[in-house]
């Protein structure tokens, strides 16, 4: 039985500060004329069930994207692992799989990889690794680890790799790096498109 893109609620994260960036909500900034978080969601559209998006501020601007937009479950803006926690607090599927707002380019057939991958390995997460180095926050999850994460962040834990090892968690190898190339600071983000034209 292969997991079918309909048991996947799809989560784009865009919660964080953007400190690299000046503070700038990166989410927001443009990417060949369209905001990158909303880049993010058109991308991730196609291959799950359902879209959401994890924001904290300018949560109109989100809203206007046309998917449902909900702030970190924890305060203080505690990383992805808050953003992780949103989305299991929401989601109405078995899967949950998110990707950041800040790598557009991720690839189309990322999900359909991320979950043959969590099946055949009988996995609980599954996370993509480029050249060796694992991308944390692509990461496909049964949503039954809610719990799990409830416990660990109430605990203070705040560090993905913490949580994860303490599951059946595989690394599935991605060729291109460039895809996961993640614009840090709005230098970054003008290579990216100049580099993509």
């Amino acid at each position: 039985m292969t997991i079918s893109s309909e048991q996947i609620s799809g989560l784009v994260l865009a919660g964080g500060r953007g400190s690299r960036m000046g503070g700038v909500d990166k989410g927001l900034q443009n990417f060949r004329g369209l905001p990158l978080a909303l880049q993010a969601m058109l991308r991730l559209g196609p291959q799950v069930g359902n879209v959401m998006i994890n924001a904290n501020r300018n949560l109109g601007a989100y809203e206007s994207f046309g998917a449902p937009v909900w702030p970190d479950a924890l305060p203080d803006f505690a990383g992805p692992l808050a953003g992780f926690l949103t989305g299991f607090e929401h989601c109405e599927t078995p899967y949950l799989v998110t990707v950041p707002c800040d790598t557009p380019l991720f690839p189309p057939t990322l999900v359909a990889q991320l979950a043959q991958a969590l099946e055949t390995a009988d996995a609980e997460i599954a996370m993509a690794c480029t050249g060796g180095q694992v991308q944390p926050v692509f990461c496909l999850m049964k949503s039954s680890l809610m719990e799990s994460l409830v416990r660990y962040t109430q605990g203070g834990g705040r560090k993905i790799d913490h949580w994860t090892a303490q599951h059946r968690c595989i690394e599935v190898p991605f060729d291109d790096e460039s895809a996961f190339f993640n614009a840090n600071t709005l230098e970054e983000l003008r290579q990216l498109e100049a580099s993509h034209d």
